[in-house]
């Protein structure tokens, strides 16, 4: 009885303290930082409300142009709080907090062969992360958009350790189609569970005769079906419509520019985006204190060594779905016109990969022998405290730094319902 006791002990207090420490961290001067309103939270407050008493709608071109979802919980919640910044802000703050206790679950699944500290650290840095938290602060589509990816990749993850049934794979394809129906990068994400659940059968393979022999098609169409019907609305209203916001930012649809020049915005946005995690980051004001790295010192070097750990270990499907997942969040700014990048907005759902890689140096750290001998207790304290000041780092950056540009980079200094009256030229 006690032990079961201790058992069940163990198994909530860390989510309790997650829940608890990710409710502070998000909700502490919720609406004082920022005070003040960005011209896009107002824009997307009216395409909220525009949605109200009407038959669903998979897309408005409010806004310059944005698939529902995300606005139909800010509709929901302007009702049953009022129309304020605190009600606007709201569903970004919940999906932040939803995403931490996701992402426990996912690194407690991926590093099941250690303790419970690892994940419960590893989701600390994932919580303290500027380049998360931040988002979760103010009304945009970031932490939903994280928070699907996630469900879908769990599910995935939970399939590729029992691959018995169906039923996680229907889940899989649910939560990847709502990606797809949230923020514009999540339309890309359903490869990253297709890539893994094709690569699963090719690994179990010695050839392509016996890749053919042992691909289950009932597998993949447990995933693609549920995935097809969620995402049909939005995609038959693409179909008969262009999605502006996409078609203005995808330079590659520019029929007027030159192959070459198209070829120097790619160099040149890979650059950026490459020196994005641990050189110069986002400019931009909302998105990160400007020009900051994304990550601090001490993570940035963890992510490159787990980085290129995973590359050599590439053998290992996690960690193939861990690099092919980096990369595909980090398209959608390679794609777009390179005065806007390095953008921290675009790539955010980068942020469980690279989580992901500092998870492995810290494991491989743990494991490995120098000159016979083991890494002692001491070091693995030492990099528990480096964790922890990491954690203090970045909030310490974000409360008395970034802040401070919170005043010109949110434009509106009034309240939601009088800038909701006013029409405003961003």
């Amino acid at each position: 009885m006690v032990k079961r006791m201790i058992k069940q002990l163990i198994y909530i207090v860390p989510i309790i303290l997650l829940l608890i420490f990710s409710i502070i961290l998000i909700f502490f001067r919720f609406t004082d930082i920022p005070g003040n309103l960005a011209f896009d939270e107002v824009e997307f407050a009216k395409l909220a409300l525009s949605l109200d008493g009407k038959t669903y709608i998979p897309y408005s071109p409010l806004a310059t142009g944005h698939s529902t979802l995300y606005f139909y919980f800010i509709l929901l919640s302007f009702k049953i709080i009022g129309i304020n910044i605190f009600a606007l802000r709201l569903p970004s703050a919940i999906f932040g907090i939803l995403s931490i206790i996701v992402f426990y679950y996912i690194m407690k699944t991926v590093f099941k062969k250690l303790n419970i500290l690892m994940p419960f650290l590893l989701a600390l840095v994932f919580l303290s992360s500027r380049w998360f938290f931040n988002f979760a602060r103010f009304s945009f589509e970031a932490t939903l958009l994280i928070f699907l990816e996630l469900m879908s990749l769990y599910f995935l993850i939970s399939w590729l350790n029992n691959p018995k049934g169906y039923i996680k794979l229907i889940f899989v394809g649910i939560f990847a189609g709502l990606a797809y129906n949230s923020y514009t990068p999540g339309r890309i994400f359903f490869l990253v569970p297709l890539f893994a659940i094709i690569y699963s059968f090719i690994h179990k393979s010695k050839n392509f005769r016996n890749f053919i022999n042992l691909i289950n098609y009932k597998t993949v169409i447990s995933f693609i079906i549920p995935f097809i019907i969620i995402i049909a609305p939005l995609a038959v209203y693409l179909t008969q419509n262009p999605d502006n916001r996409f078609d203005k930012q995808f330079f590659l649809k520019n029929t007027e520019m030159k192959a070459s020049e198209k070829i120097g915005y790619l160099i040149s946005n890979i650059s950026s985006t490459a020196l994005m995690f641990n050189f110069k980051g986002d400019l931009n004001g909302r998105h990160n204190y400007p020009g900051k790295s994304a990550l601090n010192p001490l993570m940035g070097l963890f992510f490159l060594a787990g980085f290129i750990i995973a590359i050599i270990k590439r053998n290992e499907i996690i960690n193939r779905i861990f690099i092919f997942y980096f990369f595909i969040a980090l398209l959608p700014a390679i794609l777009t016109y390179p005065w806007e990048n390095p953008n921290m907005l675009r790539t955010v759902s980068v942020v469980p990969s690279v989580v992901y890689f500092i998870g492995l140096t810290i494991t491989n750290l743990g494991s490995v022998k120098l000159k016979l001998i083991r890494i002692s207790k001491k070091i693995i304290f030492s990099l528990i405290v480096l964790l922890l000041i990491s954690f203090c780092y970045e909030i310490r950056t974000y409360f008395l730094y970034q802040s401070n540009v919170f005043n010109e980079a949110f434009e509106i200094k009034q309240d939601l319902k009088t800038a909701l009256k006013n029409n405003y030229e961003k």
